[in-house]
């Protein structure tokens, strides 16, 4: 039995009691001044 999952409350869960959230994308590109750093240093 224990390499069963319990899915007892997952079923019962109701996804209507859930807060609307606002999720932001991080900008992951390097900034121009990164850039200006790496060239400097690569040359």
């Amino acid at each position: 039995m224990a390499d069963k999952p319990d899915i007892t409350e997952v079923s019962r869960f109701d996804k209507t009691k859930l807060k609307k959230t606002e999720t932001q994308e991080k900008n992951t590109l390097p900034s121009k001044e990164i850039e200006q750093e790496k060239a400097v240093s690569t040359s």
